[in-house]
C-alpha cells in the first residue's frame, strides 16, 4: 500500500539543499558512508544521484551512469564515481543539523518507508555492521532509538510507532510526506470508525430480529394455550402487533399502539406477556 511514499519523500528531500557550507558537506559525507558499494554512489532515484552530483566540488569531472536493475522490474541502478578524496570513513558531525543532515542521507540512499496495512513502517538497511552501528548511535542521539533486527544477513534499523516515524521524517525535512501519512491515518481512523459503526449496528439489528423472534413465539403460545381474547386490551393490542408485525423494533410497535407508546412501556408490555405464559404454564401443570 502507498509504494510511492518512499519514491516521493526521497524525492523531495533530494531537492531540499542545504543553505551551510558545513551542511552541504556532512550530507555528502553521509551519502558516501551510506550509498558507496566499491568506489562508487548507488541509488535508484534519480533525484538522490542528482543530489550526489551537485554536491561534488568538482561536478564537471563525474557523470551519472545508468543501468536496469534485472531484479526489479522497470527499476534503474544509478551511480557516480566518488572522489578519492571522500572515500573512507567520514568524520562524526558535532553539530546538530549536521547530524540531522546525515540522518537525511541514511534515509535517502538506505531508507524506505511504507503504510502497510497493520501501520507505518520506516527502517534503513545500511550495507554492512559498521554503518548500522554508526546510524543506530546517531538516530539514538537524535532522541529516536530504533529498533534492529537482521535480514539476510544485513543489519536492518527500523520503526513502527507512527508518532515517532512522523517526528524523525518531521525532523529530515519530509514536510509532505508527513502530510501525506497524515491523509492516510485520518482515512484509516474513518474507515474504522465506519466498520465500528456498521458492525455495532449488526450487531443490534441481530439481537433485535432475536428478540423479535422470542416475543413471536411467546405470543403464538399463549395464543394456543388460552388465546389472546383473554389478555387485557395493552397486553392483546401489542401481541397482535407483533403477530402483524414479526420483525418490527419495538419502538416502531410502540408507534403503531393506540395511542402510541414508548419502547421501555412495549418491552414491559412483553414482559407481562412472558409471566402471563408462566402462569398458564403453572396452571397447567398442576391439573
Amino acid at each position: 500500500m502507498n509504494a510511492s511514499l518512499s519514491t516521493d519523500a526521497k524525492d523531495a528531500l533530494a531537492r531540499e539543499m542545504p543553505g551551510a557550507d558545513h551542511c552541504r558537506l556532512a550530507l555528502l559525507g553521509a551519502l558516501v558512508t551510506y550509498g558507496e558499494v566499491r568506489g562508487r554512489f548507488h541509488t535508484q532515484r534519480n533525484a538522490v544521484a542528482r543530489l550526489f552530483w551537485s554536491l561534488l566540488p568538482d561536478r564537471k569531472s563525474f557523470v551519472i551512469e545508468s543501468q536496469p536493475v534485472k531484479r526489479l522490474r522497470g527499476g534503474v541502478d544509478y551511480s557516480i564515481r566518488i572522489p578519492k578524496e571522500f572515500l573512507g570513513t567520514a568524520h562524526k558531525p558535532r553539530r546538530r543539523c549536521d547530524r540531522i543532515m546525515e540522518a537525511r542521507a541514511a534515509f535517502l540512499a538506505v531508507g524506505s518507508l511504507a503504510a502497510e496495512s497493520a501501520g507505518y513502517h520506516l527502517e534503513f538497511t545500511p550495507h554492512d555492521a559498521a554503518p548500522a552501528a554508526r546510524l543506530e548511535a546517531l538516530l539514538a542521539g537524535l532522541g529516536y532509538p530504533p529498533k534492529r533486527t537482521k535480514r539476510k544477513a544485513r543489519e536492518v534499523l527500523y520503526y513502527k510507532h507512527s508518532d515517532t516515524i512522523v517526528e524523525l521524517l518531521t525532523l529530515l525535512g519530509a514536510h509532505r510526506t508527513v502530510l501525506a501519512l497524515e491523509d492516510i491515518r485520518a482515512m484509516r481512523e474513518t474507515k474504522n470508525r465506519i466498520h465500528r459503526l456498521v458492525n455495532t449496528e449488526a450487531a443490534n439489528l441481530d439481537r433485535s430480529a432475536g428478540a423479535a423472534a422470542s416475543q413471536r413465539r411467546l405470543v403464538l403460545e399463549i395464543s394456543r394455550e388460552h388465546g389472546l381474547k383473554s389478555l387485557s386490551p395493552a397486553l392483546r393490542e401489542v401481541a397482535e402487533l407483533r403477530l402483524k408485525y414479526p420483525e418490527a423494533a419495538l419502538a416502531e410497535l410502540g408507534a403503531r399502539c393506540e395511542p402510541p407508546v414508548s419502547k421501555p412501556t412495549v418491552q414491559s408490555r412483553f414482559s407481562a406477556l412472558a409471566r402471563h405464559l408462566g402462569r398458564l404454564r403453572g396452571e397447567g401443570s398442576g391439573t
